[in-house]
């Protein structure tokens, strides 16, 4: 059975096809992920065929095999059995985006269950799983029937890791493409985003695709091109679909970095918390309610009546956390002030992210150890007035080394003038 699926194409002739930017078949790419899981199709070739995607571009239905494929290399999970609807969110990553954190538990809350299978942060952008580690004794890894009891059950909301059985052509894929300068592609990307999510099996997926430089699509035009490709591959599998895009050109709240983005977070479940977390919050909140069956919640209520908070709570003690211990706090702290008075014009996320990256909060390659109380404080946003000697962040560390750094990162990443013409809007568009 094997060897006959392993003979039914030549590698050389798939790549070639998709080389000269003619289509491959469904049959072409069921084998070649397939064979590449398996250790058939070697690294050099499908690092050859991934450049002639990333040349030569999919189409819809080249796009919707390969995620289908990516899928079929690993397990589903079900939650089909579950007494609750399921509601999903997925974002594409940026610098202070901790919404997870709230939103799991006040979208849980109204009786939905919330699967959030979560990352770790690599580079610039921070990730969930971290933050949440911020937290004394709380687990990111948990079994399928402990995920299963917590959103059948028990509080309804669940963040961990992606178990190693969801989609292990997508892992071994992007660490191919992640060195092969083949990452930057929309038919890449949207499967290998979509192939996760669909594995995982939530009825409904809202998609907060960020735009600006702490982001990973800069431009609005392509960034609305692979939110339509996402939600077009979960609409032909059947999963509810919408997608966000938002804006990242400056960092979301006043915290980057783990225990920093954990307390904020508390903050905003509390009923108080920066403008934009509370905004995009309660926004993609909307979504999954509606898509949920449930487009009567108030979101916008609950969190600001503090009624989340007990599910917060639930959902940190199901993983074996402690909701009320201290946070980690960094040993070390640098301020650094305002030279002159006048409007924060701008404040460059992407500078921010690599700065809070410097100081600790993030790594560098997969399976480093990060500062749990390392990051900035944003004492001012863009719009806001300032004095000369204000102090307009903080940095965090155990390691005052890596101060000098994590300036340099800063260095031309803000701006004060005497006036601020307006930011682009949070939310740029829905896509659905």
């Amino acid at each position: 059975m094997e060897e006959t699926m392993i003979e039914a194409f030549d590698t050389v002739d798939v790549i070639r096809t998709k080389r000269d930017g003619e289509e491959l078949s469904t049959a072409q790419i069921d084998w070649v992920i397939d064979a590449y899981t398996r250790g058939w199709v070697t690294n050099e070739q499908m690092a050859a065929l991934a450049m002639a995607v990333f040349i030569n571009g999919m189409n819809r239905r080249e796009i919707f095999d390969w995620t289908k494929a990516m899928i079929a290399s690993g397990e589903c999970l079900d939650f089909g059995s579950l007494p609750r609807p399921t509601a999903d969110k997925h974002s594409t990553g940026g610098v202070g985006d901790k919404i997870t954190l709230p939103l799991a538990p006040l979208v849980a809350s109204f009786g939905v269950a919330v699967p959030q299978l979560s990352g770790r942060g690599l580079g610039h952008t921070g990730g969930t799983l971290d933050k949440l580690e911020a937290i004394p004794g709380w687990q990111a890894d948990l079994s399928n029937e402990k995920i299963m009891e917590i959103l059948g059950t028990g509080c309804g909301a669940v963040v961990c890791a992606a178990g190693a059985g969801l989609a292990p052509a997508d892992k071994k894929l992007y660490a191919l493409r992640d060195v092969t300068s083949t990452v930057d592609c929309v038919p890449l990307i949207a499967s290998s985003i979509m192939s996760k999510k669909i594995a995982e099996g939530s009825a409904s997926l809202v998609l907060d695709v960020k735009v600006g430089s702490g982001a990973f699509m800069k431009n609005v035009d392509k960034a609305r091109v692979l939110a339509e490709t996402m939600v077009a591959l979960g609409k032909d599998a059947g999963t509810h679909t919408v997608a966000l895009l938002t804006d990242m050109s400056t960092p979301l709240g006043r915290e980057v970095g783990n225990a920093g983005e954990v307390s904020e977070a508390v903050e905003v479940l509390a009923g108080g918390g920066p403008a934009d977390v509370v905004e995009l919050t309660v926004a993609l909140a909307r979504e999954m309610l509606t898509a949920a069956g449930k487009p009567e919640a108030d979101p916008a209520k609950a969190l600001a009546s503090g009624a989340a908070m007990d599910t917060w709570r639930a959902m940190i003690r199901a993983q074996g956390g402690d909701p009320e211990a201290p946070l980690a706090k960094a040993k070390e702290h640098m301020e650094v002030k305002a030279e002159r008075s006048g409007v924060l014009s701008r404040l460059d996320a992407l500078s921010v992210g690599v700065a809070s990256w410097r100081t600790g909060a993030g790594r560098a390659r997969p399976g480093e150890s990060v500062q749990l109380g390392a990051g900035i404080t944003l004492h001012a946003k863009p719009g806001d007035t300032v004095t000369a000697g204000q102090t307009l962040f903080t940095l965090h560390s155990d390691e005052p080394q890596r101060f000098a750094r994590a300036l340099e990162a800063l260095e031309g990443g803000w701006e004060i003038s005497d006036s601020f013409e307006g930011a682009r809007p949070l939310i740029i568009d829905r896509i659905s």
